[in-house]
This record gives C-alpha cells, sequence and structure tokens, in this order.
C-alpha cells in the first residue's frame, strides 16, 4: 500500500519548521503549472495572475524554455567567471541590441534584481559622488546597498543606519526632484513604473525631466526596469517609450522565465568604463543555464509577437473592468500587463482571499490596490473570468470588512 500524498498542509507545517520565518505562513504549496494555470497539491487549480511578480513572463512550462534549460543542463551548467560561454556573450549581445545601447555599451550579468541594483550603486560610486536620489514609494531591492534606494520604512529601519547619501523625494515632483539633485549627486535611480509602490506610472514627461536634470548636473541616470522590462509593459523596455536614454538600467525578473538572472546594462564607453577589472564581480552571475533560459524568453517573446499581445490584453483588461460599472472600483493604471485595480476602500487583502478560494492568484500590493502581473501568454478570455468574478469577490471582501467594522 502506498503512503497518502501530503496534504498541503502537512507540507506547511514542515515549511515553518524548516525556513526562516521572513515571508509567513505561504498560503498555499504548489505543484506544477502550464501557461497561466497552476496547480497546488492538493490538485486545485489557479488562474495564476501575478506571474511569480512579474517573472513567469512566458507562464508555466513553456516548451520553449523547457527545451533550452533541458538542453544546456545536458551540456554545461555553470563555469566560473575566469571562462565565458556561448550563451553568455550571446545574451550579452542581444540585450545592447534590443535596448538600442550605443557602440561602447556593455552588460554585467548577476543573478537577481537586488544584485543589479548593487551594482548600479557601485558605478554611481565611481563617477567620484556619493549622493544618490530615489524617489518615494521606491522599491529596489532588499540588501543593504538596495535597501537604501528603497522607500518603506518598514523594510529599512531595521537595518539603519543604511548606506549614507541617500534622499528621497516625491514620485513625479519634478521640481523636487530638480532641487535634490546637485554637484554631490552621483546618479538619480528611479522606476518608470513603481511596482511595489502601487503600480504608479511615472507621469508625462516626468522621465524626460529626469534626464535633462542629471544631464545638467552631470549625474547618472539610472532606470529600474526589474519590473517593467523584457516585455512587461507592452515594449521592451519602459525607458524606450518614454523616449529618453539612460545611463544605466536594471534588469531581473522576467528575463529568465522563472530561472535566477540579472543585469547591469551600461550606455556608451564613458559610462561602461567606470566599472574596470576586479571591481565588481559573480560567482555564479551569467552562468550558461540562466543565459539559455534567458535567450529562449527573448526569442519566444519575439517569435509569439508577446509585445503586442500583452499591451492588447492589458487594454482589454482595463477596458473591461472599466465597463463593470462599480462604484467600488475607481478604475485601473499601469501599462500592457503591469496593472493595477484600485478600489474605493481597503479590500484589497480580503479580495485576494476571497479570489484565491475562488481559483486567482492576485496580488494586494497596497490596502487599496490589487495588482496584476500575469504571464505575458496570458489570453484576454483568461482575464476576462477574473473580471467577471471580481463584482462578487467584492461582495465577499466588503460584507467580511463590514462584520468586522466594531461601529
Amino acid at each position: 500500500m502506498t503512503a497518502p500524498h501530503p496534504t498541503a498542509g502537512a507540507w506547511l507545517d514542515r515549511y515553518e519548521g524548516a525556513l526562516l520565518n521572513l515571508f509567513g505562513r505561504p498560503s498555499l504549496v504548489l505543484e506544477h503549472g502550464d501557461g497561466a494555470w497552476v496547480w497546488d497539491v492538493d490538485g486545485k487549480r489557479y488562474l495564476d495572475l501575478v506571474g511569480g511578480i512579474a517573472v513567469n513572463a512566458l507562464g508555466h512550462n513553456h516548451p520553449a524554455l523547457v527545451a533550452a534549460v533541458s538542453k544546456q543542463a545536458g551540456q554545461l551548467v555553470h563555469v566560473s567567471n575566469f571562462f565565458t560561454s556561448v550563451p553568455q556573450v550571446e545574451l550579452a549581445e542581444r540585450l545592447l541590441a534590443l535596448t538600442g545601447a550605443p557602440e561602447g555599451s556593455a552588460v554585467f550579468l548577476c543573478n537577481s534584481g537586488t544584485e543589479a541594483v548593487e551594482a548600479a550603486v557601485k558605478l554611481a560610486r565611481r563617477t567620484g559622488r556619493t549622493g544618490i536620489v530615489a524617489a518615494e514609494g521606491a522599491f529596489h531591492g532588499r540588501s543593504t546597498g538596495a535597501l537604501a534606494l528603497t522607500h518603506k520604512k518598514a523594510y529599512r529601519e531595521p537595518f539603519e543606519p543604511l548606506l549614507p547619501g541617500v534622499t528621497h523625494v516625491p514620485w513625479g515632483d519634478v521640481e523636487a526632484l530638480r532641487g535634490a539633485v546637485d554637484a554631490g549627486t552621483s546618479a538619480v535611480v528611479l522606476e518608470p513604473v513603481q511596482g511595489e509602490g502601487g503600480v504608479v506610472t511615472a507621469p508625462a514627461g516626468y522621465l524626460r525631466a529626469a534626464r535633462d536634470i542629471t544631464s545638467e548636473a552631470g549625474a547618472l541616470l539610472v532606470l529600474d526596469e526589474i519590473q517593467t522590462g523584457i516585455g512587461r509593459t507592452g515594449a521592451w523596455f519602459a525607458f524606450q517609450e518614454a523616449g529618453v536614454v539612460p545611463d544605466a538600467i536594471t534588469l531581473a525578473k522576467g528575463l529568465g522565465g522563472g530561472v535566477p538572472i540579472g543585469a547591469l546594462v551600461t550606455f556608451g564607453p564613458e559610462i561602461s568604463a567606470l566599472l574596470t577589472q576586479g571591481m565588481h564581480g559573480s560567482t555564479f552571475g551569467g552562468n550558461p543555464l540562466a543565459c539559455a533560459a534567458a535567450l529562449a524568453v527573448l526569442d519566444t517573446i519575439e517569435a509569439e509577437g508577446l509585445l503586442d499581445h500583452a499591451r492588447e490584453v492589458g487594454d482589454h483588461l482595463a477596458a473591461r473592468v472599466a465597463a463593470l460599472g462599480d462604484e467600488r472600483v475607481l478604475g485601473t493604471r499601469g501599462a500592457g500587463l503591469l496593472r493595477a485595480i484600485v478600489l474605493a476602500g481597503d479590500w484589497s487583502a480580503a479580495v485576494v482571499t476571497h479570489a484565491r478560494e475562488a481559483g486567482f492568484i492576485v496580488n494586494p500590493v497596497a490596502p487599496d490596490v490589487i495588482r496584476l502581473a500575469p504571464p505575458l501568454v496570458v489570453t484576454a478570455a483568461e482575464l476576462d473570468l477574473f473580471v467577471d468574478a471580481l463584482p462578487a469577490l467584492l461582495d465577499a471582501a466588503t460584507a467580511a470588512t463590514e462584520s468586522q467594522d466594531p461601529r
């Protein structure tokens, strides 16, 4: 007689007994996925509208990614940075081409978005200045250097004092940004869309103004495209639609489709020369397996027309939500398949709980904001499933909230 398959509860008990309590008790134990769908160990299916927080660009179990990783795993998984590999060189060249970076630009490959931001901080320090300007509401990672740029107090305060010289200014306020940048500023670091901050898009002209301000002050403009890059907003990179050329960008998340990889891309020979041999490194960065995965992601986005698809189905989602005419929904914001549904009350956590029970995975990025960052392969029909369910989810969430109101 075979032993019974452990239930989710049993796995979660084992999780709590073995892992550091940094994330709390997870809500699900996922076992496998296909496209925009995942199944838990108890066999229940969910529409994944978070995509690993904008990571699973091709969804789950995409044949192109599976084939690339399988093939590379059978050839060469890792080499030290004493050597290179064909996938590493090809990926760097591909990123330079996709970004439209000028001659003399370069790529540093690492393992995560946080690591890419750490490299950007070192790049900024090499200007000989120490000041960095970031935005209120920003999220740039949780290592001690990247954390100094992240604005959320709950993340920062347990580890202060952090890297000195970082100033946060109100998001989208051009005059505040201009007033904060001076001769001691090494870099301005901004997200084109603040993902963790509630999916808040940069106001029209803001990134263009940031480019002008930094150029006038001799400071770098570093754009954090970790969440917005690799087709997430319907363009390869959000800075391209803003019509600016930054000095550097950071990438990760969707680049590997789920395989850990990050990158710093420096624009032009003068910026690229700031980091020279021995100044930075990564044992696992640029390993053949991750680079092969990233190449498969980029090839598939192009071959399957997923940039246009992300724009079209993202706009479809926004139109469908607007058509609900529900006064509890104030609207949507974002671009492509990085979207927020803004609620008229602090119901997002309750909506997410009821959504999960109904077979949908969404993210309460703020008390009144639900974030959607589904795989780029999600269909309009799949998004409609969630929109059609939303009024009932709001009914349940608002009823639960009212029942807890002590008044």
